[in-house]
C-alpha cells in the first residue's frame, strides 16, 4: 500500500508540473508592488536585441500585446496590423511582446519569430523579444501592467495569448482588452478612437 500511495503522490507531482508549467494552473505572479512608476520608465530589447526606451513612445496612443505564434488567436496578428495601418498617422503604436506562457505556444527564437511575423502576416508594427508575462520569472513590465498597485482597474493576471492593453498619449492605461476581443471589434477600435482623440 505504501508503495502504490508513493507511485500516486509522484504521479500527481507529476501532472501539477506538467500543468504549473503549460499554464493550466495560474502560476504565482510577484506580489511585490513595481519601482517603475510608468510604462515610460521600462527599456525593453527589440526583436532584434536592440535596447529600445518605451518613453519613445510617448506622446503615441499605444496598444501592448503578448503574442505567440502557433495559438488559436495567432490570426490576430492580421488584425493588429490592420488597426495599425489604420491609425498609425494619427500617433498609434502597437508593442507586440511573444510569450511562451500558454500551452508552449511561442517556442520559437526571436529569429524564426520575427521571419514568421514578417512571411505570414506581414507586420511591421514593434515586435520584441520573447519575455515571460506571468509566473515567478514574470517580466518587470507585465509585473507593472498587472499589478493593482500600479495599474489600479486593469490589473490581474495575464489570461492567455493576446491579451491587450490600451494606453493613451500620456502613458495611462485606458483599457484592457482579453483574447476574444479582435484588434478590429467595434469594442477595441473604439477605445483607441477616443485615446487618440483625447489630449
Amino acid at each position: 500500500m505504501k508503495i502504490i500511495a508513493v507511485v500516486l503522490l509522484l504521479a500527481v507531482a507529476a501532472i501539477a508540473a506538467g500543468a504549473y508549467k503549460y499554464g493550466f494552473i495560474m502560476n504565482p505572479s510577484p506580489t511585490e508592488p513595481p519601482k517603475e512608476k510608468s510604462v515610460y520608465d521600462f527599456t525593453m530589447k527589440n526583436i532584434d536585441g536592440e535596447p529600445v526606451k518605451l518613453d519613445a513612445f510617448k506622446g503615441k496612443t499605444v496598444m501592448i500585446v503578448n503574442v505567440a505564434s502557433k495559438c488559436g488567436y495567432t490570426p490576430q496578428y492580421e488584425g493588429l496590423e490592420k488597426i495599425y495601418e489604420k491609425y498609425k498617422d494619427k500617433g498609434f503604436v502597437i508593442l507586440g511582446f511573444p510569450a511562451n506562457n500558454f500551452m508552449g505556444q511561442e517556442p520559437g527564437t526571436e529569429a524564426e519569430i520575427k521571419e514568421f511575423c514578417s512571411t505570414k502576416y506581414n507586420v511591421t508594427f514593434p515586435m520584441f523579444a520573447k519575455i515571460s508575462v506571468k509566473g515567478t520569472d514574470q517580466h518587470p513590465l507585465y509585473t507593472f501592467l498587472t499589478n493593482k498597485q500600479s495599474n489600479p482597474g486593469f490589473d490581474g493576471d495575464i489570461s492567455w495569448n493576446f491579451n491587450k492593453f490600451l494606453m493613451d498619449r500620456n502613458g495611462k492605461i485606458v483599457a484592457r482588452f482579453g483574447s476574444a476581443d479582435t484588434p478590429e471589434s467595434e469594442k477595441v477600435t473604439a477605445a483607441i478612437e477616443k485615446a487618440l482623440a483625447a489630449q
